[in-house]
């Protein structure tokens, strides 16, 4: 079954479970703060409670972002499966510290330590997707990867809602570092190589497939990255992205809670859903960036759909549609990254790819203001979520504009492929 497609398993494995753990390192923070326990012992009360709260996020961002400026030019030159090894031993660590803090401080510089170390996360796949997949297959690809990017959550709010309750929140961070180290870990040492010329496990026709050359170089006869306007649409749409996903994954288990008044396994069992729909979208885009070859007009749509979601959400007196129309919101954006992973491809070569896909990753710091300023606006309107739902359907707007200049150009470029395949 796995003759010539061997590659799924040494690549497409590994990474599933990098991206599975790696969110629930990263996202379990919006499951984890709306436990009583939590928000006592590291002395998140008082008026400014919110603010403090998405704070967590923003400075973990922050950090997140700007690292991944360092590691595109490290994976570059080091290689992703050394990066990703060397970032798996700082996870490990970081998830131990934030078991053992007991001050709020304390806490704090563990999330500052572990965005530096998942900083990797994105250039890493990127570089990995560069090297060992056709250019036919680059959006299911991806998909298969980013697939442990939402069911990692969707599971993992289960998980820690689980722990939390029956044993104590520390034990969550703990039990996520030993997943680290004893699975994820030893599947980069013994399964992943650079590129597929360094795996004995390839056979020479999977190795002549995977180098098959792309027709569509010639179009664009692969200038660097940073001279396609369309690749600063797409940073830009990132950045919007960036902006509506944490807002919405990191507040949706307090909006549950706290303004639509669900219990906490209601809130448990919306918030796996919501990752479900991210999971979803990420499928169902995968699929279509390879039929149709129009990723711009996928991303476009989708922008127009989380407007509409959060709209609805917002009007509707229904607090279970409220909590649907919010997960499909932040849905919607799940198949915005994968589409904008998928850009990093297609607008770097294999050597350049780490740079791009470090470059796209540090618009993750818009995301830590969406965080903190709507934990700030929380503070300053009484807990009410409405004006930072208005601040979210705004950004919506601006990448779905941002979008509408890329598609003349992706349209040509489609009609031209599609002619000299037709030639061929």
């Amino acid at each position: 079954m796995l003759k010539g497609n061997k590659r799924w398993l040494y690549i497409a494995v590994p990474i599933f479970f990098f991206w599975f753990f790696g969110q629930i390192d990263k996202l379990g923070i919006s499951i984890i703060q709306t436990d009583v326990g939590f928000l006592n012992d590291l002395g998140l009360t008082g008026d400014d409670r919110n603010a403090k709260i998405g704070f967590i996020t923003f400075i973990f961002t922050i950090s997140y972002a700007i690292s991944n400026l360092f590691w595109g030019v490290i994976i570059d030159k080091l290689g992703a499966r050394k990066t990703a090894m060397l970032g798996l031993v700082i996870w490990t660590i970081t998830m131990v510290t934030a078991g053992l803090s007991t001050t709020y401080e304390m806490f704090i510089v563990s999330r500052i330590v572990l965005g530096l170390g998942e900083g990797m996360m994105i250039p890493v796949c990127g570089k990995f997707i560069s090297n060992w997949f056709n250019h036919r297959e680059l959006g299911k690809a991806q998909s298969s990867w980013l697939s442990g990017n939402y069911l990692g959550p969707a599971i993992g709010a289960v998980m820690l809602s689980a722990i939390i309750a029956s044993l104590h929140w520390q034990a969550a961070f703990f039990m996520l570092a030993a997943f680290n180290l004893l699975l994820v870990l030893p599947l980069f040492y013994f399964m992943t190589r650079d590129t597929p010329e360094e795996h004995s496990g390839l056979s020479k026709a999977e190795l002549a497939y995977i180098r098959e050359k792309d027709p569509s170089e010639d179009l664009s006869k692969k200038k660097s990255f940073a001279q396609d306007y369309r690749y600063w649409i797409v940073w830009f749409g990132m950045l919007m992205s960036s902006f509506l996903f944490f807002g919405i994954s990191i507040w949706l288990p307090t909006y549950l809670i706290e303004a639509k008044s669900f219990s906490r396994e209601a809130m448990t069992s919306i918030t796996s859903l919501s990752w479900l729909f991210a999971l979803g979208f990420v499928l169902i885009c995968g699929y279509l960036a390879d039929k149709t070859n129009r990723p711009s007009l996928l991303a476009t749509i989708l922008f127009g759909l989380t407007a509409i979601f959060l709209t609805a959400a917002m009007l509707t007196p229904n607090a279970i549609v409220a909590g649907i129309c919010m997960g499909l919101a932040m849905g919607t954006q799940g198949g915005v990254f994968h589409l904008s992973n998928l850009f990093i491809v297609k607008f770097s070569t294999p050597e350049t790819a780490g740079r791009a896909a470090g470059l796209m990753g540090f618009t993750n710091i818009l995301g830590g203001f969406s965080s903190y300023i709507m934990g700030w606006m929380r503070d300053a309107f009484g807990g009410d979520f409405g004006p930072s739902l208005i601040m979210l359907i705004f950004a919506a707007g601006l990448g779905f504009l941002a979008y509408i200049f890329t598609l003349k150009k992706e349209a040509v470029e489609v009609k031209i492929v599609n002619k000299n395949e037709a030639v061929i």
